[in-house]
């Protein structure tokens, strides 16, 4: 077979199958085995963007519920504050009025005691001073019996 321009159709088709076969064991050799590590890469990395988007959805929750938490708590402190206040507030009162009361009864103690002084007191000036009215009183008419005596013996020689 003799075709113009020296061309031989059986050196084609064996290249043809060269190429065939080349093209064939390069697509299962490196085609596909590189296709496929493409392919895991990729679902590889866009599975770590998935966890990572789901990550930073969950951080930013959490943010959320730290922050509602927070203000929570700056809110109970503020009333727990406040009612220790309160409570310090009613313990001084009851301090200030116990002390009051204390103090209240202490005066009266002290005026009934200085009322008793008192009493006691006027009473010894009465006694002592009844027993120098008394001893006056004796003083006084002894001396008033012995003037008169003499006066009476004085007034009998006279006469």
């Amino acid at each position: 077979m003799n075709i113009p321009l020296n061309i031989d159709w059986q050196q084609i088709l064996l290249h043809l199958l060269n190429f065939v076969i080349l093209a064939g064991g390069l697509y299962f050799l490196l085609y596909k085995p590189v296709k496929n590590f493409m392919n895991k890469r990729t679902s590889y990395y866009e599975a770590m963007d998935a966890e990572a988007k789901a990550k930073v959805t969950s951080a930013q929750k959490l943010e959320e519920e730290y922050k509602t938490r927070l203000t929570n708590a700056e809110e109970e402190i503020r009333e727990k504050k406040a009612s220790a206040v309160k409570e310090a507030e009613k313990a001084a009162d009851a301090v200030i009025a116990e002390a009051k009361a204390k103090g209240n009864k202490i005066i009266s103690d002290a005026q009934t005691a200085a009322k008793q002084e008192k009493d006691k007191i006027l009473q010894d000036a009465n006694a002592e001073i009844e027993a120098m009215v008394s001893s006056a009183i004796d003083k006084v008419l002894v001396s008033a019996k012995e003037n008169s005596f003499d006066d009476f013996l004085d007034s009998v020689q006279e006469e």
